[in-house]
């Protein structure tokens, strides 16, 4: 989430009622998570584990629960709560505004798109030439659809990204502030979830075409061109390259990429990266002629057993 005007490390500090580390001038120029930040924006740490991850990320300024070494050019931000006051921070500068209307505010809609009954659009929602919206689509604040976009019946674009963090209390959400971009010329099947960025874009790439009950993550990016069958189920933080093929039930877990080409049979599931241009199955998945070969030979180990 970039920021409007100009913010300082000294004046966000003080706003959170922290101490910081650094130069109290320096702009901070957007709000990110770690899998999205680019040069100028804030990010959060508040685990030991992540610590260098965070500070050697292209973040300018660092929220982080401990005193450590502050790199060259950065600034640190010194929180008892680094989670909670992230949250403070997005939600001052990308509140949420409840809505009772079926279109919300700041919305751009092109004459001639068509809108079915009992669709709701949400804030700041940009609706391309010749997009169909069917009945029932609910489409989120902050979401963008191109050109020749067809959604499917009681689909949902936009709904809130699924990242909690675990305290004593409960599972305490992570605000979402981000958006969801769905290029021109995509498909989207019926009762198809596709969640807000957190803080970024969830992105699904021109052409791409998605069955019905598929889920995308938050923050995953889609790549141009991809076929995802029924009941597909993308976790958050993806990327999946052009020309890639997911057959019905094909599960994939977070912070993984898939490369362009690749093929990956049904009911698979995927934990790691995987190279393009290959065929894939199983689960945990891999290339499918060895895989296959496998079950093959576990077939005949009863036989193998009875005459030992």
């Amino acid at each position: 989430m970039k920021l409007s005007g100009n913010h300082t490390v000294k004046e966000i500090a003080a706003f959170l009622e922290c101490k910081y580390i650094g130069n109290g001038e320096q702009l901070i120029l957007g709000i990110n998570e770690i899998h999205k930040v680019e040069k100028g924006d804030l990010v959060f740490v508040d685990h030991p584990k992540y610590y260098q991850k965070a500070l050697n990320s292209d973040a300018t300024i660092i929220l982080i629960d401990q005193e450590v070494d502050c790199p060259d050019g950065k600034s640190l931000i010194i929180s008892k709560a680094p989670f909670d006051d992230y949250n403070k921070l997005t939600k001052h500068f990308s509140p949420y505004k409840p809505q009772t209307s079926m279109i919300g505010e700041g919305c751009e809609i092109h004459p001639t798109a068509t809108i079915y009954p009992n669709v709701f659009i949400g804030h700041r929602v940009k609706i391309g030439a010749n997009v169909t919206l069917h009945a029932g689509v609910n489409i989120q604040d902050d979401v963008t659809i191109e050109e020749n976009v067809i959604v499917g019946p009681n689909s949902v674009i936009g709904h809130y990204a699924f990242y909690y963090k675990k305290k004593a209390t409960g599972y305490d959400r992570m605000h979402s502030c981000g958006g969801v971009l769905v290029k021109k010329n995509a498909e989207i099947g019926a009762l198809c979830t596709i969640d807000l960025g957190v803080s970024g874009l969830t992105i699904i790439g021109e052409g791409t075409k998605l069955d019905n009950q598929v889920h995308i993550g938050h923050d995953t990016v889609i790549g141009n061109n991809c076929l995802f069958a029924a009941n597909v189920g993308i976790a958050g933080c993806v990327i999946v390259e052009d020309n890639v093929i997911m057959w019905g039930q094909v599960g994939c877990a977070s912070d993984v990429r898939i490369g362009e080409g690749a093929v990956i049979l049904g009911q698979s599931g995927v934990s790691k990266d995987l190279l393009g241009g290959k065929t894939y199955f199983g689960s945990p998945c891999g290339e499918a002629k060895s895989m296959f070969r496998e079950i093959a030979a576990v077939r005949k180990l009863p036989s193998i057993i009875e005459h030992l």
